[in-house]
């Protein structure tokens, strides 16, 4: 079994009248949690029930809210908890929810779905003020760590890293090849590997993709989904896919929509202030999960070329840098000019902006390129940071204090 950081904060929700909403990446664990939170409430006493609609048998008490109550009533009287799995296969699924939610009956909701919930049913909207949404990733970083060290370090993780760089770093280069999708990580071999995240991405091709978006042409599909998994941390120019693919823009603009409301990558936009000066429109892509990105590339469970490290580190700290700015409103941005400066991360706070460049690299003493300082000389930020292989080394820049750190530090940092 896999510990998953998410569990407590739902355990915490358990009490709470508001809907749990679990969303996030096909296979990334979803069921998994319900089970167990299930088992909880078993342990406290509580009545509980669970459907999951990809279930024949139990899709049908959801041909009417009425139906369902019978449903529910007859298994477990009139109050206890209901998992609900998979609810993105019901029509208007968030006006279905709400109008129960609605009745006040003394049911706990605990409701799981894919990425496909916010895209198609709106579940968001018709909840607003309902549910408190929990998004479920494949394995985080700590996550694989603990796992593949068999828990020995997880309440002393940063000394594990700081005392054993050597496995700290084959350790980093096995997640960036492949992956966090638990099914994958729990399995030992490369083959079986493979086969597994094969069919993973022919789940999410033919569920998500074919069936629940109606998408039919899916070989202009992968084709995409190709292109930008060599591309990640590069600009993406609409038009130059369109020519490449013979895609209509608008088409392509759809897929990229699709791939993100369904989990598969994260959209990162420009930061500027100087319109003339800097680009203002060109997003940048990160993969969700690297397994699946290298899978899209056919190097899944290869040695990582050499030419493609820096750009899977570089996603790899994007996620971290998600992580920490869920909880607030900073906005994570990259930063390019005309002139072809460019820093890796802006981290938008509003009032101030914190630079971030990322290297896989083991750097001994402070090596900041000439964009990273005209960015700093540009703007003056308080503090800037450098993520590397190596040693902590704090410097200071004009007015900025500039960190060098080592990347298993970053998660550590009150950006």
């Amino acid at each position: 079994m896999i510990k998953r950081e998410l569990l407590d904060e739902l355990i915490g929700h358990l009490d709470q009248k508001e809907i749990s909403l679990l969303v996030g990446p096909r296979q990334s664990g979803k069921t998994t949690l319900m089970f167990l939170l299930r088992e909880i409430v078993k342990k406290n006493g509580k009545k509980s029930i669970y459907l999951n609609l990809d279930i024949e048998a139990d899709k049908q008490y959801f041909d009417s809210q009425e139906k369902l109550l019978q449903k529910i009533k007859l298994d477990i009287g009139d109050s206890g908890y209901l998992f609900v799995d998979e609810i993105q296969r019901k029509e208007d699924a968030g006006i279905f929810l709400k109008g129960l939610f609605d009745m006040g009956l003394p049911y706990k909701w605990i409701v799981s779905g894919s990425g496909s919930v916010e895209l198609k049913e709106k579940i968001h909207e018709s909840l607003a003020g309902r549910k408190r949404l929990f998004e479920l990733t494949t394995l985080s970083w700590s996550e694989f760590v603990n796992y593949k060290t068999n828990y020995r370090y997880e309440t002393n993780l940063l000394d594990y890293f700081s005392l054993e760089p050597l496995k700290t770093q084959g350790l980093l280069e096995e997640y960036m090849s492949y992956g966090g999708y638990p099914r994958v990580v729990l399995e030992n071999r490369i083959e079986e590997k493979r086969k597994i995240i094969a069919e993973l991405y022919q789940s999410y091709l033919i569920k998500d993709i074919v069936d629940l978006l109606g998408v039919q042409k899916t070989e202009s599909f992968t084709s995409l989904v190709r292109i930008m998994a060599s591309q990640i941390g590069k600009m993406i120019n609409i038009a130059e896919l369109s020519n490449t693919l013979g895609i209509h823009k608008a088409t392509i603009n759809q897929y990229l929509w699709y791939m993100e409301k369904t989990f598969f990558i994260t959209k990162v936009t420009p930061f500027f202030n100087n319109i003339r000066k800097e680009i203002t429109k060109t997003p940048i892509y990160y993969f969700t999960d690297l397994g699946m990105r290298n899978y899209s590339l056919g190097i899944f469970g290869t040695p990582i070329p050499i030419s493609d490290i820096g750009f899977l580190f570089q996603n790899y700290i994007y996620h971290i840098l998600k992580k920490i700015t869920t909880n607030n409103s900073f906005q994570i941005h990259y930063w390019r000019t005309i002139n072809k400066a460019e820093v890796d991360f802006i981290i938008d706070k509003v009032t101030e902006t914190v630079p971030i460049e990322v290297k896989y690299q083991k750097l001994s003493k402070p090596n900041l390129t000439r964009s990273f300082l005209s960015y700093v000389s540009n703007y003056k930020p308080k503090k800037a940071y450098v993520i590397h292989l190596s040693k902590e080394i704090q410097i200071k820049e004009i007015e900025t204090e500039v960190y060098l750190i080592p990347f298993f530090l970053l998660p550590y940092q009150q950006i």
